[in-house]
């Protein structure tokens, strides 16, 4: 592809240690609302200026045959010898820009999969039979791509991959990455997930310090296209898609205070959420050892039996509880006695005599209007269908008893969130049989009680109401992180049909969080180091997410930068372009560095020289 903008090489003169050098750059003239003006693309670096010069600056390139050979390149106005081999005279007005590629994103996911240590790991566990292409580099594409734009092996193949400069970043010839090689490291990888899991969390605690006292429990669903008759896993449950049409499996993801993940595992599409607690610990403890651990759960999971599970082995716990377990405490709601931990949020602690456990009253006012607000949207619906039900009773359209019971029956099960508000009866009178509803005061008064309040359960020695509030709302690291596996990195839908294959697709996704994650927390750590320099470009009041700053590294390009000489010769030398000063902060801040040249073992990710 060639750049069509007008360009042209520009020179600089400078100065040093006496000698005058003269460097250059690749720019554009570019449309702005202020007139055309002049961008700089790439530096191409110095050019002799002069035959007579007491130095000659050359450039390795290779020639057709693959032989590495020196030239001294001159700007064409220049007259030099010509009885010189190595002597290059660039037609600069000719100069052009192709082979544009994406640079700057897969740039930064490859670093983060090395900061990470994953290239060696994955070195070290598939790279043992000799392979085309290294099967550590496989896994290094696949995982980027769940990172930067999420897309299917066929996708990665005919339209990202091709897109993008990680053939050369990653030392691969052109042309060996397709869909069956991908498919085929899908399956090279599954087999070390458990040893994977356990480098990450070493990784993790010698980047940031993480540690893992404190796990954070949940699940969540993602749908199969297709019939998936080949995958006994996937079934028809609960689905948090909102596609209980389709067939799903569920995702326990186990993530630690900081969103760092701990492990995850696959279940059946139709497994109860309660039924995995006890599969999730013995799992636990047969990666990590038997520990003191403390699990923070919603109330989702928690039952009887999986608190009695985390007792058994010495655990604690902070677990959300059913709400009709507060009707047990509606005095303590009555009672103004309660802490305010924020603007809009109280709390109170509850001891049980002569219990193991404390309960923990919270009432968000938030949380309170929301809940309000949903409650008179379904009570006026179910007051309307109860309104047009009356109308047709007491019109005569509707005349059989037994039609209106039923009917009466239909419009109550479409309003279970408010059904038990409202007494509501059939009855006998001389005009004939009507129908009459009303609020029940009692209930009137426990849903004003209620709303906006729920209830946490721990065996923790409490120090304080607000200390196991804020630990339990760290569970919404957890949540992040499925929002984060299925908006930024698509985990959903499931296209493979064969069980391994789907298990393989979700341990690639855990890959590509745990590029995604690393790059929220360096991205976070460098801004608590100290606030940059407000010249840099970057708005240091607002840390950047790891989303943004991939989007403002994908415009980083990298291109060959074409120098037609005068002798016929094309000298291509392949640059990347020059990063804007939001990006080099930006770079600054993840303490990266670009590479002076792209390198690569193959002749057309060079610099080379052909006739």
């Amino acid at each position: 592809m060639t750049h069509s903008a007008l360009m042209f090489l520009r020179p600089h003169q400078r100065t040093k240690d006496g000698k005058d050098h003269i460097y250059w750059s690749l720019v554009e003239t570019v449309r702005t609302v202020d007139g055309p003006r002049q961008r700089t693309l790439c530096y191409l670096g110095e050019l002799n200026g002069s035959a007579q010069a007491r130095w000659l600056k050359s450039v390795e390139v290779f020639n057709e045959q693959g032989e590495a050979e020196q030239l001294k390149l001159f700007p064409s106005h220049i007259e030099v010898p010509d009885d010189d081999p190595q002597v290059a005279r660039v037609l600069v007005h000719r100069v052009r820009l192709e082979r544009t590629r994406q640079f700057g994103s897969c740039f930064l996911g490859l670093e983060l999969w090395k900061r990470l240590g994953l290239d060696g790991f994955f070195e070290q566990a598939i790279d043992d039979d000799p392979a085309e292409v290294p099967w550590s580099r496989v896994a290094a594409v696949l995982a980027i791509n769940r990172l930067c734009a999420p897309g299917s092996e066929l996708a990665i193949e005919e339209r990202w991959y091709p897109a993008t400069a990680l053939d050369d970043l990653l030392e691969i010839e052109e042309g060996k990455i397709n869909d069956t090689r991908l498919y085929r490291c899908l399956d090279r990888i599954l087999p070390h997930k458990t040893k994977l899991e356990q480098h990450l969390k070493q990784r993790y605690g010698e980047l940031f310090g993480a540690e893992f006292d404190v796990l954070l429990y949940d699940l969540t669903s993602t749908y199969v296209e297709g019939a998936a008759e080949k995958n006994p896993m996937m079934g028809r449950g609960y689905s948090r898609d909102h596609r209980p049409d389709c067939e799903q499996m569920v995702i326990a993801l186990i993530v630690n205070r900081e969103g760092f993940p701990f492990s995850y595992e696959t279940f059946d599409g139709n497994r109860a959420d309660v039924s995995t607690m006890e599969s999730i610990l013995r799992t636990v403890e047969r990666k990590y050892g038997k520990a003191r651990r403390i699990w923070v759960m919603d109330r989702g999971i928690v039952s009887e039996e999986n608190l009695a599970a985390i007792r058994k082995r010495g655990g604690q716990y902070l677990v959300g509880t059913p709400r009709r377990q507060m009707k047990r405490f509606e005095a303590e709601l009555l009672r103004d006695d309660w802490t305010q931990v924020r603007p809009d949020v109280e709390v109170k602690q509850i001891a049980i005599p002569q219990g193991e456990e404390t309960y923990i009253l919270c009432r968000t006012a938030g949380r309170k209007e929301k809940e309000k607000a949903i409650r008179n949207r379904f009570s006026a619906r179910m007051e309307s269908a109860l309104a047009a039900l009356e109308k047709s009773i007491a019109s005569g359209r509707l005349k059989d008893r037994y039609k209106m019971e039923r009917r009466l029956g239909r419009i109550q099960a479409r309003h279970p969130q408010v059904n038990d508000l409202f007494e509501v009866t059939l009855r006998e009178t001389p005009a004939g049989v009507r129908l009459l509803w009303e609020m029940k005061k009692d209930k009137e008064a426990w849903r004003d009680l209620r709303e906006g309040a729920y209830m946490l359960r721990t065996n923790l020695q409490a120090d304080s109401a607000e200390q196991m509030w804020s630990m339990y709302m760290q569970l919404t690291e957890a949540e992040a992180s499925f929002r984060a596996l299925k908006s930024e990195l698509s985990i959903r839908p499931l296209f493979h049909q064969k069980e391994e294959r789907v298990k393989a697709h979700v341990l690639v996704a855990f890959l590509g969080y745990a590029l995604w994650v690393t790059l929220k927390h360096l991205l976070q750590r460098r801004l608590a180091i100290g606030p940059q320099s407000s010249a840099d470009g970057v708005d240091n009041a607002q840390p950047f997410s790891p989303m943004k700053a991939l989007a403002l590294l994908s415009t980083l390009q990298s291109a060959d930068i074409v120098l037609p000489t005068t002798d016929g010769r094309e000298i291509r030398l392949r640059r990347i372009t020059e990063p804007t000063a939001e990006q080099k902060s930006l770079l600054h801040r993840l303490g990266l560095s670009l590479p002076e040249r792209l390198k690569s073992t193959a002749k057309c990710s060079a610099d080379f020289a052909t006739a």
